[in-house]
């Protein structure tokens, strides 16, 4: 049993998947929870991150560059369990899918930023210069001229970053949270049938990555490559 929830070894193998898939769905609503909180946290940081890395502060772009460069060069799981294991012995003790949230985003904020990065080092420099002519500060430079452009360009970028979110997400099950991956091992190890809960979990990862890149693909359709209008 599970999530108050018991499943049906006694009948075909097609009785014990429909007996365990509304555990796995439940274990999918987190996993989906998990990975949208953590890609928007990483959205917004890894934009942080890139204008950081941007400064015309030389020390500001090197802060910002040591930051990306930790994240993205040591392993997710690592960052887990430092914030799962340590954090609590300084007094932060945070529920395990909140820590997962965190880790997901800090990691993929990296990744992000340089994406983001790209993207505004390819607008033309003639459109700093007459946002400088035209007095703008840096705020609205990049508020009303650089981003409603640079976004459009990164978003397939982007997108691949949420799906191998998505796939990174089972990661979490190491620091306890209750996700789909871990319900269907906790499943494998009760019954001794990992087959029928790990080739469901599967087709669910599959299938969760389809949505994810045809929205992705939706939105990239949508937004004019020549920038977001400004009203």
């Amino acid at each position: 049993m599970l999530f108050g929830i018991h499943w049906d070894t006694s009948g075909t193998t097609l009785d014990f998947a429909l007996s365990i898939l509304p555990i796995l769905l439940i274990g999918l609503k987190v996993t989906i929870e998990a990975t949208i909180f953590g890609f928007v946290l990483a959205l917004v940081l890894g934009l942080v991150l890139a204008i950081l890395r941007s400064s015309r502060f030389r020390i500001v772009s090197w802060m910002a560059w040591f930051v990306i460069e930790f994240l993205r060069d040591t392993p997710l799981l690592v960052q887990l369990f430092f914030l799962f294991y340590v954090l609590p012995l300084y007094g932060v003790s945070l529920p395990a899918l909140v820590i997962g949230i965190i880790g997901l985003g800090a990691q993929y904020s990296a990744y992000c930023a340089e994406v983001y990065r790209g993207g505004i080092e390819a607008i033309d420099r003639g459109q700093w210069e007459a946002a400088h002519a035209l007095d703008l500060s840096r705020i609205m430079t990049y508020k009303d001229i650089i981003l409603p452009q640079a976004i459009p360009r990164v978003i397939p970028a982007l997108g691949t970053y949420l799906v191998a979110m998505i796939k990174d997400a089972p990661l979490l099950s190491a620091i306890t949270v209750l996700d789909m991956m871990a319900a269907s091992t906790i499943i494998g190890d009760q019954t001794y049938n990992y087959l029928v809960p790990l080739s469901i979990v599967g087709a669910l990862f599959f299938i969760s990555t389809l949505v994810a890149s045809f929205l992705v693909h939706k939105l990239d359709r949508a937004l004019p490559k020549t920038g977001i209008p400004m009203k």
